[in-house]
């Protein structure tokens, strides 16, 4: 492995993400940490979706390819991400 490549997780074997990279949010009452949410809040933006459930479908989409959601939990995730969403194109106003 070069410097170049990134660190591996010694446990799950995925890449290490880098610091700044992670933001916490709150789901269910609890603080959790979504890796690259700041570059998917962007990107679902980007797409001009026409309604929240649209949103929450593309936010979760994308989170979940970095990021593990329990089955459980997914539509506190949702609500969460579009929670921190709404906050995101407000502030980009």
């Amino acid at each position: 492995m070069t410097a170049d490549e990134g660190e591996y997780c010694k446990v799950c074997g995925g890449m290490v993400p880098k610091a700044g990279d992670v933001r916490q949010i709150t789901v269910h009452g609890k603080m959790v940490g979504i890796n690259g949410l700041d570059h998917i809040l962007m990107q679902v933006k980007e797409l001009n979706l026409s309604g929240p459930t649209q949103v929450k479908e593309a936010l979760f989409t994308a989170v979940k390819v970095a990021n593990y959601i329990p089955t459980k939990k997914a539509a506190a995730y949702e609500d969460a991400l579009y929670r921190e969403y709404l906050s995101y194109i407000t502030s980009k106003k």
